[in-house]
């Protein structure tokens, strides 16, 4: 089924590749259907991609209260509806090039095969070489285009496109110099509305939902969209360590270690569900006491949205290690706890999270700080500076969604209202 009408403007989001590309396209890709938007998303193949997009789609979107425009509502009154295209993925790895040329190639004539079907007026792209296609094809046929980089380093894909789109948006202040971008606005990475702080009767309900005991701290476990076997590895060692708490245990796994980690739960008799992927990862954040995770930017966007401490344990083959930049921009401003994996022991795996979970002084001073890195606002601001910069004022939606919009794009000055 075609969810598109046939007045309201197309934006295509391509924001396949990882869940860190996916997940706040989506966010984006519902504030601008709210704005009266038609919205394409353009994904890879891979099974992270159709599995979370399914999911997501398949969950209700809570509605934005306006009279408080910074928190989303409790009610959830619609399901949004995007066309998805899927795009063969494009990654530039162990100097592929020719696979990487073929993949390219084959991703821009399938671009060009769906914006021919309906032309869009704008295009951004999530990060990723599987993004690039589309703004070229777009760009191409006349529309405006974007990108947003969430993370602190840009990365290959990002710094190549920067210098053809019409504007870049940021997650990290420290990014916007490392663009050669002709206007960049930090707006933070976007998420979800559904991430947020739950009350205690929304915590009950979710705890019910997901099959934990109410009032038992919950330690979540999550390695990124497609989970993290060192830092599985990492937890598990510390687990006889822990194994006397009286805690409860989340832990996302990823598709490759699901039955080892299941297995190692087991044979101490821990309170715990392990699964490879998990859909309702915002229940997840708002209900666990404490997390230990990776550091990709999407990640620690709704780690601040949901007020969680976090104990952060960078990916280390990470593209110009720039998750350990991501971890060290929210530790020296006290919001998060880090723990090098070449620098871990069961040790001091079990005294960070037995801090996190169980001190309340420090749990207070970490939830405060979070609180500033949280953009509750990046996801209509990236809308709306789409929209102002795409379409002359008569051609914008109707719905006064883009009255509170910034000025279009502005030149290279990070915001200096974020750490």
């Amino acid at each position: 089924m075609n969810p598109f009408t046939t007045s309201a403007p197309l934006i295509a989001i391509a924001c396949g590749g990882t869940g860190g590309h996916l997940f706040p396209g989506l966010a984006v890709a519902e504030e601008l259907k709210r704005s009266g938007c038609d919205v394409a998303l353009l994904v890879s193949p891979k099974d992270v991609d159709q599995q979370a997009v399914k999911s997501a789609l398949a969950r209700p979107v809570p509605e934005r209260d306006e009279t408080c425009p910074a928190e989303a509502s409790a009610g959830m009154a619609h399901r949004a509806s995007f066309q998805v295209f899927t795009l063969p993925a494009v990654g530039l790895q162990n100097r592929n090039y020719f696979s990487f040329a073929g993949s390219f190639i084959k991703s821009l004539f399938a671009a060009r095969k769906a914006f021919r079907q309906r032309r869009p007026q704008a295009v951004l792209a999530m990060g990723g070489f599987t993004s690039a296609p589309p703004v070229f094809v777009g760009k191409e046929m006349g529309a405006r285009t974007f990108l947003h980089e969430s993370n602190t380093i840009p990365g290959k894909a990002n710094r190549y496109l920067a210098r053809f789109v019409d504007g870049a948006f940021v997650g990290f202040p420290e990014a916007a110099a490392r663009m050669k971008a002709r206007a960049v606005i930090h707006t933070g990475t976007p998420v979800r509305p559904q991430f947020q702080r739950l009350s205690a009767a929304q915590r009950e309900a979710a705890a019910s939902r997901l099959g934990f005991e109410a009032g038992r701290p919950i330690v979540l476990v999550m390695g990124g969209s497609q989970g993290a076997s060192g830092l599985n590895a990492m937890v598990l060692s510390a687990l006889p360590l822990l194994a006397p708490r009286n805690w409860q245990w989340l832990h996302l796994t990823g598709a490759a270690d699901f039955e080892k980690v299941q297995a190692a739960y087991g044979a101490l008799g821990l309170a715990a569900t392990v699964k490879p992927f998990l859909a309702e990862m915002d229940l997840a954040l708002g209900l666990a006491a404490a997390t230990i995770s990776r550091a990709g930017a999407s990640s620690l966007a709704e780690i601040a949205a949901t007020g969680l401490p976090a104990l952060l344990v960078p990916f280390p083959a990470a593209a110009d290690n720039h998750q350990l930049f991501n971890a060290q921009a929210y530790v020296s401003a006290g919001a998060a706890k880090l723990l090098e994996q070449k620098n871990s022991s069961p040790e001091k795996v079990a005294a960070a999270l037995v801090e996190l979970v169980e001190d309340n002084s420090a749990r207070t001073d970490l939830i405060a700080e979070l609180a500033r890195w949280h953009a509750p606002e990046s996801a209509r601001q990236i809308a709306a500076a789409i929209l102002n910069r795409s379409f002359a004022p008569s051609a914008r939606p109707a719905n006064g969604a883009t009255d509170f919009a910034r000025p279009p794009l502005r030149s290279n000055k990070p915001s200096a209202a974020r750490p």
